[in-house]
């Protein structure tokens, strides 16, 4: 390996690092802090002035779900594929969509895009999508312009770019990235619009045909647009048949 690559592997393993290293500081500011005045403040500020920008999210409504078992037989979750670099699965299938219809830096759904990631509000979600059966990667640097693909051990990595929407994915490996100044509501379907993709009960990117929309191992009830994309969500597209059984992830540490 050369010492170009070697360095390269280097800053991509160091971004990672550092990304885990900061969800791990936001966690201990909260214990520590309790939900001081001060954070309270801050939120209420940034969200007033989303608010009076058009920026403002309107309020999540209740997700109606119903049993998994009312899908019918299910075809089992095929083989993860390997751990990519944030240590989870990297489905070995193709993209669903590329990133080239994605924004590219103005401001979608009132979700801007920043030189660096914001953290007063840090989660993670997950998205598997299957296509007739067969699994399609959610590929990185979906709300990442002008992104660096660094190499890694695991994969590549998008860890730098242009700036960074609030929602975004460093890897291939379906984990969506919530980062925002203002705690607020988020939806699948903000995260297709950044994406540049078409997002229905009837079509998933390019894909099209009936869509069977699982969270958290139930069945979503409605338009999957409407997916409340929340701490540690599990969400499962797939579009036409056979249907499969629900994917579940475990969520490294840091995530």
């Amino acid at each position: 390996m050369s010492k170009s690559n070697r360095a390269r592997q280097q800053r991509a393993q160091e971004r990672i690092a550092q990304i885990r290293a900061e969800e791990a500081r936001r966690r201990r500011r909260l214990w520590l802090a309790g939900g001081t005045a001060v954070v309270v403040v801050i939120g209420l500020v940034v969200g007033l002035v989303l608010v009076l920008s058009g920026g403002g999210a309107k309020a999540a409504g209740p997700v109606h779900l119903k049993p998994l078992g009312s899908l019918g037989p299910l075809r089992p979750v095929p083989a993860a594929g390997p751990l990519g670099p944030e240590q989870v699965p990297v489905p070995s299938a193709a993209a669903l969509a590329s990133t080239a219809t994605a924004v590219t830096g103005q401001a979608k759904d009132g979700i801007s895009c920043q030189s660096s990631e914001q953290t007063l509000f840090h989660i993670h979600a997950h998205l598997t999508v299957f296509v007739n059966g067969s699994a399609r990667q959610v590929p990185a640097a979906i709300g990442i312009p002008g992104a660096i693909a660094q190499s890694t051990p695991a994969g590549s990595f998008a860890g730098e770019g242009t700036c960074f929407y609030w929602l975004h994915t460093h890897a291939a490996d379906g984990v969506i990235h919530i980062e925002s100044p203002v705690h607020r509501s988020y939806t699948l379907g903000n995260f297709f619009d950044e994406w540049g993709q078409p997002l229905s009960t009837s079509r998933v990117g390019p894909a099209r045909g009936h869509v069977v929309a699982i969270y958290n191992g139930q069945v979503f009830q409605g338009d999957p647009r409407d997916i409340p994309l929340t701490a540690h969500a599990q969400i499962q597209l797939e579009v036409g048949t056979p249907l499969v059984a629900p994917e579940k992830i475990t969520f490294p540490a840091g995530l």
